[in-house]
């Protein structure tokens, strides 16, 4: 009993687990996405360079597509916490709307390793000198997730974590798909 109540203890003080859903689990739950839904999927899990010109690129394919995105750092100790929930989420709501992330001010490998073990299915975008950010938002914090509606306007930001994948989904209908 010791044991188990010892590794229960290790794993917690570890940090987060990846909640990330089985490939046939998100293949099922991507089925029949709209096109630009399912270009943004393919690319799920990459840091894609292109600046601030870039990202503005890609919501622009998406107008239509109700959007959220993630400001994360893998520094950020309260990023790592919601990954979990974003993965979830993002899978469960990826047929209805696109996700997307903003690594900022981050050292590319550590970005990049911090979505290795924790992957999600939606491509972020590396932002070095938080243009990108600024373009989305004045708070300079994180984490930070920016709901842009189906008209490419940003309709409201969440600084802090979610509490619950459940919390954030009722954010993405109340902002984005009410």
């Amino acid at each position: 009993m010791a044991l188990v109540v010892l590794v229960g203890l290790l794993r917690h003080a570890a940090g987060p687990q990846s909640a990330e859903p089985s490939r046939a689990a998100i293949a099922a739950a991507f089925a029949g996405s709209p096109p630009a839904l399912a270009a943004l999927h393919s690319r799920g899990g990459r840091l894609l360079s292109g600046g601030l010109r870039g990202f503005d690129a890609q919501l622009l394919a998406l107008r239509g597509q109700p959007v959220v995105v993630a400001l994360w750092a893998s520094w950020c100790a309260a990023c790592r916490r919601e990954l979990p929930t974003l993965q979830r989420v993002s899978v469960a709501d990826g047929r209805r709307v696109a996700f997307l992330g903003v690594d900022v001010r981050d050292p590319p490998p550590a970005g990049a390793d911090l979505l290795r073990s924790f992957p999600v299915s939606y491509p972020s975008w590396l932002d070095p000198s938080g243009k990108i950010s600024r373009s989305l938002t004045s708070a300079d914090a994180y984490p930070q997730t920016v709901f842009i509606d189906r008209h490419g306007s940003v309709v409201d930001d969440h600084l802090g974590t979610w509490a619950t994948a459940a919390a954030l989904q009722r954010a993405v209908v109340a902002h984005l798909l009410g």
